[in-house]
């Protein structure tokens, strides 16, 4: 007869317990969206368009070198330069004064932005299958291998010719590796890396052709 108040409060504080940890999950997943599928798809891209921004900032900073080095090949580095200093801006490297000079000198490099804004398609918001988790960041880091620092002046060959080698050979490991990257990025992205890695591959070409 004592025992039936003790057996109900047992029962209530079962059932309270129950819809507490019930409801734990509802109230987690509405606190908190960046564990989302689109939300991780979204930050992976921008980390694959962040490190491809900074592959082509590294590789105006080669030609930025070279052309301090030996002024001679302006007429020659110019128009190269430029085509990388808007393959930079495409992923959203930050100009700045970027522009090449009338001679083909160098009056600036591009730097990577923080918000990857520049009017450039943004393939976060491309549907599309999610990147392999921890894709992005081992493809950032091929490819940062592959491409190596940027040369200070000292480090530019002296010979003209092996300082145009030097830079094919920058070109053609940068295609090489974005490449191979075009499989863990999105369509859109994938798009632009596949571009860009073309048009590398055609500087290294004109980078090593007679005349």
């Amino acid at each position: 007869m004592w025992n039936v108040p003790n057996v109900a409060l047992t029962r209530r504080t079962t059932l309270l317990a129950g819809a507490v940890l019930g409801a734990a999950p509802l109230l987690s997943g509405c606190s908190d969206d960046s564990g989302t599928p689109r939300a991780r798809q979204a930050a992976a891209t921008e980390r694959l368009r962040a490190a491809a921004a900074g592959d082509s900032t590294r590789l105006l900073a080669r030609y930025d070198a070279t052309l301090a080095a030996h002024p001679a090949l302006g007429p020659r580095l110019g128009p190269l330069r430029a085509e990388v200093a808007r393959h930079a801006e495409a992923f959203g490297a930050r100009p700045a004064g970027g522009a090449s000079s009338p001679g083909g000198g160098p009056t600036g490099s591009a730097g990577p932005s923080a918000s990857g804004a520049s009017g450039k398609p943004d393939a976060s918001q491309e549907s599309g299958a999610s990147p392999e988790p921890g894709a992005p960041q081992k493809a950032a880091a091929s490819k940062k291998a592959d491409e190596g620092p940027a040369p200070s002046g000292s480090e530019v060959p002296g010979d003209e010719k092996a300082a145009r080698g030097a830079l094919a050979d920058a070109e053609r490991r940068l295609a090489d590796a974005r490449t191979r990257t075009l499989r863990t990025a999105p369509p859109d992205l994938a798009r632009l890396l596949a571009s860009v890695a073309a048009a590398g591959a055609a500087h290294a070409y004109l980078l090593t052709a007679a005349g």
